[in-house]
Order: C-alpha cells, then sequence, then structure tokens
C-alpha cells in the first residue's frame, strides 16, 4: 500500500492550482485524497480550510478580470462588518464585460468609478460607501438599516456620505429604499437584534424611541444606559442579548436603581422580537398610552457621577 505524500506547507496556506501542486509533488490523483478539496474554476485547498472566507475570496479572485471588485456583503464583510461573506460571493464588474458566471459568485454589471474602490484585505472592494450605498438599495429593508447601523456605529462613514451619494444618483434602481433606510438608520444602535426592535416599533407607527440614553437620579448619579429611551414618558427598553444573561446580577441591580428612581422599564429577548413582535408591539403601546410622566430635570443628562 503506498504511503500519502506529505502536505506542503506552502499548499496549506491558501488555494492553489494543479500546476502549483506539481510543483511541491502532488499530482491529480493525489488532489482527490481526502485531505484536500475542489474549489472550483480549476482550484484546490487543503480541506480543513476549504470553507475559512479568506480561502473562499481568494480563490474566486483569481479567476476575476482585473476590472472586477468585489460588493454588496462581501465588500461589507471585507470593511469588518458582520455579514455573511460567502452566501454567495457578491462581485460587480463593469457594465460591458463578457464574463461568464462563476459558481458560488453572484455577479452584477455596473460602474464603479476609481474614488469608490479601495483595497480591503489586499482585495479590490467597493468604498465604504458605495458598500452601503448598494445594501441600502438592495437587501430587504430591516437587513439594510441592520447594515447601516453597523457602519454607521463603527464609524465607517456618516449620514451625510450616503446622503451625498443619494443625490449624486437619484435615478439609480432601489434609490428610494436606500432613502429609507437612511432615515430609519441610528448610529447608537449596538446590535443588529436592537435594530430589529426599533423597527419593529417604529413599522407598528410607535414613536422612535431614543437610542442609548445616560439616566441618572435627582442627586445626578449615573444610573444606566439603556438600548431605548421614551423621555416624556420615562420608559426604558432594554434588548436582553447574551450579554444581559452573562452579567444577570449587574443587570438586576441596574434594573432596581432605574425602577426606584421612578423610570419604568420593559425589557425582550430574542424570542420577543422574532416569535411574538405583536405581543411587543402592544405592550409598548399600552405603557405609552399610560400617559405622559412628569419632566424632572434629572431626565436628561448630567455631569457624569457613575456609582458602581
Amino acid at each position: 500500500m503506498s504511503r500519502a505524500p506529505a502536505i506542503p506547507i506552502e499548499l496549506t496556506r491558501g488555494p492553489f492550482n494543479l500546476a502549483e501542486a506539481r510543483r511541491y509533488g502532488l499530482t491529480k490523483d493525489h488532489l482527490l485524497g481526502a485531505s484536500w478539496q475542489r474549489l472550483g474554476g480549476g482550484f484546490y485547498a487543503l480541506r480543513a480550510t476549504a470553507h475559512h472566507p479568506e480561502v473562499v475570496l481568494a480563490a474566486i479572485s483569481r479567476r476575476l478580470p482585473t476590472t472586477a471588485v468585489f460588493s454588496g456583503r462581501t465588500a461589507g464583510w471585507l470593511h469588518g462588518l458582520d455579514l455573511p461573506p460567502c452566501d454567495p460571493v457578491e462581485v460587480t464588474i463593469r457594465s460591458g464585460s463578457h464574463t461568464s458566471r462563476l459558481t458560488g459568485v453572484a455577479v452584477r454589471r455596473s460602474d464603479v468609478s476609481a474614488s469608490e474602490t479601495v483595497t480591503q484585505r489586499g482585495y479590490p472592494t467597493t468604498s465604504a460607501v458605495r458598500t452601503l450605498a448598494d445594501l441600502g438599495r438592495r437587501l430587504p429593508l430591516v437587513e439594510a438599516v441592520a447594515a447601516l447601523d453597523m457602519a454607521l456605529h463603527r464609524r465607517l462613514l456618516k449620514s451625510e456620505d450616503l446622503c451625498s451619494w443619494v443625490s449624486a444618483h437619484p435615478r439609480y434602481p432601489g434609490i428610494g429604499r436606500l432613502r429609507r433606510a437612511i432615515e430609519l438608520a441610528e448610529s447608537a444602535t449596538e446590535s443588529v437584534m436592537e435594530t430589529r426592535l426599533r423597527l419593529l416599533l417604529v413599522m407598528a407607527r410607535l414613536p422612535r424611541p431614543q437610542a442609548q440614553v445616560s439616566l441618572y437620579d435627582e442627586a445626578g448619579y449615573f444610573l444606566g444606559r439603556p438600548d431605548f429611551y421614551y423621555p416624556l414618558h420615562r420608559l426604558a427598553l432594554e434588548y436582553d442579548g447574551a450579554y444581559h444573561r452573562e452579567n444577570l446580577t449587574g443587570d438586576n441591580r441596574r434594573q432596581n436603581r432605574l425602577v426606584d428612581a421612578g423610570y419604568r422599564l420593559l425589557r425582550f429577548t430574542a424570542a420577543d422580537v422574532l416569535s411574538a413582535p405583536d405581543s411587543i408591539v402592544a405592550l409598548v403601546r399600552r405603557a405609552l398610552s399610560a400617559g405622559r410622566a412628569p419632566l424632572a430635570a434629572f431626565n436628561l443628562r448630567q455631569p457624569d457621577r457613575e456609582t458602581l
């Protein structure tokens, strides 16, 4: 029984083709073994790393024309956003290009100017503004706003940058959806589920809450910073994600301080947002209908005097 060839370390760092494999002593038959996986387009990779985004994008980049750029969610991931980069890989090529379809790649034809092209992680990519403009035009509204929230929160761009792009491209497909996404975006939002909770309320025609507002007691001591807040009703809303579950004791203390100071607090989980949205809307609507609370000076931000 023949011994399996050693795995050359040079072929474990990314995709390679048959010619490159032969330089290190491997044949096409060797590449049919369990250690390797075919990626398409004549490229292979070590099976253990074949599905890593870096490897997938490296293989695809070698099959693209020189004028192609990564775009859409792939570009968002390259810019550091928490978006799926390879489901599918998204690429934009020039309008007149005759590039054929590529397996696992969503190819769009559009003119991307030099000013809208940057290099991210070594790959030609649409700029942050063009990337978010494309996502805002093409994704469903909630997903589009979530992407904008992430980008604004991480200061990849400003709302004004997107507004300027809209003004310069008034006839682009989906521009109305992008305008609406910009209106709904909130840079203070810290997670996708917070975005979903906020939009759930707004789309149910409830008032838009403020995000990440610091609350204080009458003496000016810091009490907490809820995810959302209705100041006229002294109503705070929290999305309880994994961080909250891991810090339950601290959250309970913070809740007690807020309630003791006269604030009201409603807490929701992913199950509430995804499986019982109507219940959330009804509960918040009733809380807002209970009437406005007296406007107290300590509703507003005071100089930081945070307690432990």
